[in-house]
């Protein structure tokens, strides 16, 4: 059973259940804020009487457009693009497009809200925005995939700038996207603006460590959590769900940092390795190949086993890491992992804990890192992107990821000491969410009534 709101909050609540039928995700993202804001509201009325929290949660725009493309046999196909500009009190909109068939309004805008207090946790100057479409990238040509970037990028355009919103990739949009959605760009406004999207390739703007960034950062974060109860991730089990982009670079920095990783997966099952991925192996598989984990295991051999359908979360752990989808991991799933033994989990997803799940997590005392604190380290090191490209510079490996592990240890310090202010010792949740508002909301005050 969820927490009860706080009474200043239950209608606010009510009204935005009401403003947005329907859309679930949004609905979850928006509560699981309003649960931990009432000491704040309390100490700071303020922020009721100037109506920030209605505010905060009502886009400042929201753009729906269709995507019409052919496809390699001419057949004329049709999708629904979106781009939710959700806050700018902090700079200008920030964050990904999603290409995934279950792409709706009420999911981008559950990422957009989440990206406003992720964004500000970083301490740098973006705002939170989300968009994307459902296109299905899956088995579409590399001709297909242009034709259908080049229609998406023709629409949202005219709402982009390096001053007003700068996209970056997410679920389905990497670097292939990315460069056929630039071009698109410079080609209609015949200008070279490097700084109009995040998550470029090296030659063209792009930043090092950006494709390492959000898989880097959730396991940075989680080692700050370890640390802080005298562990660390040394000789550490770590289970990983997903395969893509977010999961193969917490594999490659938990290894770094000494933790045995036993699996990956997808949306058809999982695979463990009691040896330890052979992140080689994935990587030509998943980045190259395009191909599942099934392929993993059978060339792997006799040390994987697959398990088409299973649950990841079955296999015992010490550190669990939700790499894949939204709500991917639930109270069953928690309690599993919570009688397996496992001490710490970070999202490296974006909410991929049901709300239920969370609470089987911290009431067992197991140190949990939300995403809007620990999944942060890729929208930071886009902001870092947009330095480099605003300076016409281009830093080393070494430097950017030196950058990125001080953003984590700042988020993870801010979370853990506004815990602590609020009377709720070692709660990343509240910390993460009510740091994130407060710098939001000073902001807005200090802006007027816009």
């Amino acid at each position: 059973m969820s927490p009860i709101l706080d009474e200043k909050v239950e209608p606010l609540y009510q009204e935005i259940l009401r403003r947005n039928p329907g859309e679930e995700e949004f609905h979850q993202a928006v509560r699981e804020v309003l649960e931990t804001l009432g000491p704040v509201l309390a100490k700071r009325p303020e922020f009721v009487e100037a109506k920030l929290i209605e505010r905060i949660a009502e886009p400042e725009r929201q753009v729906i457009f269709r995507v019409p493309w052919t496809d390699d046999s001419g057949e004329v196909h049709v999708n629904r693009g979106f781009r939710v500009e959700f806050n700018s009190a902090l700079g200008p909109y920030k964050g990904g497009l999603r290409f995934h068939p279950s792409v709706n309004l009420g999911i981008v805008k559950f990422l957009g809200f989440e990206q406003i207090f992720k964004n500000a946790l970083t301490g740098m100057p973006i705002g939170g925005g989300k968009g994307g479409s459902d296109f299905d990238p899956k088995g579409r040509s590399d001709a297909e995939i242009m034709r259908f970037c080049q229609s998406f990028m023709t629409e949202l355009y005219r709402h982009l700038g390096e001053y007003t919103d700068v996209p970056a990739g997410d679920i389905g949009v990497g670097g292939r996207e990315i460069g056929y959605l630039f071009g698109q760009y410079k080609r209609i406004t015949n200008r070279y603006e490097s700084g109009v999207l995040t998550g470029k390739g090296l030659s063209w703007g792009g930043s090092r460590v950006r494709t390492e960034a959000t898989g880097y950062g959730c396991v940075l974060f989680t080692a700050e959590m370890l640390r802080m109860r005298d562990q660390d991730l040394e000789g550490k089990r770590v289970a990983v769900s997903g395969s893509g982009n977010v999961a193969i670079y917490a594999i490659e920095k938990a290894r770094q940092l000494g933790a045995t990783v036993v699996t990956a997966s997808d949306s058809a099952g999982y695979v463990v390795d009691e040896k330890g991925i052979d992140l080689d192996l994935l990587k030509q598989i998943k980045e190259v190949e395009r191909g599942r984990v099934a392929d993993y295991a059978e060339r792997r051999g006799a040390d994987a086993r697959y398990v088409p359908g299973g649950r990841v979360w079955e296999v015992p752990c010490d550190v669990a890491l939700p790499c894949a989808t939204q709500n991917e991991l639930t109270a069953a799933d928690a309690r599993t992992l919570v009688g397996n033994g496992v001490q710490a989990v970070a999202e490296g997803a974006n909410m991929p804990t049901t709300p239920e799940g969370v609470r089987v997590f911290q009431e067992a005392g197991v140190a949990f890192g939300p995403g809007k604190a620990a999944n942060a380290g890729g929208v930071a090191t886009s902001a870092l992107e947009m330095q480099q490209n605003a300076s016409r510079d281009s830093w080393s490996f070494g430097y950017t990821e030196e950058r990125l592990t001080a953003v984590m240890r700042h988020i993870h310090d801010s979370c853990h000491s506004t815990a602590e202010l609020y009377d709720r010792p070692g709660n990343y949740v509240v910390g993460a969410n009510i740091a994130g508002f407060e710098q939001v909301a000073e902001a807005m005050l200090a802006q007027g009534v816009i």
